[in-house]
């Protein structure tokens, strides 16, 4: 199954979520987005990651595209973001 997922790596501590939403936004409906650390964060933030989830599978596709993309400050990384791989293995 196509993953509707994007991990989006080197996000600029700076970059807040309704920026990534804008940014992402343009290549496909949008149907959750997190940025870790987030916005509000207490804590001091070198680097964030992003996660977008898309409505159609074929945006994920699209978003690659933004790859080497500087957005902000930063060169971002983009890629393809298995869904059910984030689970911890048994122990």
């Amino acid at each position: 199954m196509a993953t509707s997922v994007v991990q989006v790596t080197n996000v600029s501590p700076s970059t807040t979520s309704e920026q990534m939403r804008t940014l992402f936004g343009f290549l496909g409906t949008i149907e959750e987005l997190k940025l870790f650390p987030p916005d509000d964060s207490p804590m001091p933030v070198t680097s964030r990651v992003c996660f977008v989830k898309f409505q159609e599978p074929e945006s994920v596709g699209v978003s690659q595209h933004l790859t080497n993309t500087v957005f902000v400050d930063r060169a971002l990384i983009v890629v393809p973001f298995a869904e059910g791989l984030q689970k911890q293995p048994p122990r």
